[in-house]
């Protein structure tokens, strides 16, 4: 199967674990960290998560293209270089700090391509492997919806991720 960027195609990769059996594995030893976009949206879904969770924000993107220069290598097959944005380094290290030691990483930014992207993003810079993050997507903040959400964590959206990049070098 190809790709409309190649330097993408290990994200449309067949993951080999299965989420439920590693997210109770990985509760049972390790804090949990989740990752919204918001302070706010933070907080409230802290109470619904209760203590064995750490959720905390991104604040929005944390990295992209370079505005002083191109920032793709379009002879070398449009590979980008991103930067961490110069007002999110605090961010990330904070975010690194949470990340390091946890059990499993939910990302949880909003659950549209823009969203999608934000937490490919966050698991590049956080350095994370595929194994200890799930992508979690809910439309409102309710128990319910915030409960269910973490009841069907998955992977990234490839597609929207790229459809995303795609529009970036665009």
């Amino acid at each position: 199967q190809t790709c409309a960027l190649p330097i993408y195609c290990h994200l449309q990769q067949q993951h080999p674990w299965n989420s439920r059996e590693s997210i109770v594995a990985a509760r049972k030893t390790k804090k949990q960290v989740v990752i919204v976009e918001s302070p706010a949206k933070a907080k409230t879904i802290q109470k619904y998560l209760g203590p064995e969770f750490e959720v905390t924000a991104s604040k929005g993107h944390v990295r992209d293209l370079p505005k002083s220069k191109l920032g793709i290598d379009i002879s070398g097959g449009w590979v980008p270089t991103y930067r961490p944005l110069a007002d999110r380094k605090q961010v990330l290290a904070g975010l690194k700090k949470s990340v390091k030691g946890a059990g499993m990483v939910f990302l949880a930014p909003d659950p549209d391509r823009e969203g999608e992207a934000i937490a490919w993003h966050l698991q590049q810079a956080l350095d994370l492997p595929d194994s200890k993050v799930r992508r979690v997507r809910f439309n409102e903040i309710t128990r319910n919806a915030v409960q269910e959400a973490f009841n069907n964590a998955g992977a990234i959206n490839a597609s929207r991720v790229e459809a995303q990049i795609g529009r970036a070098h665009v």
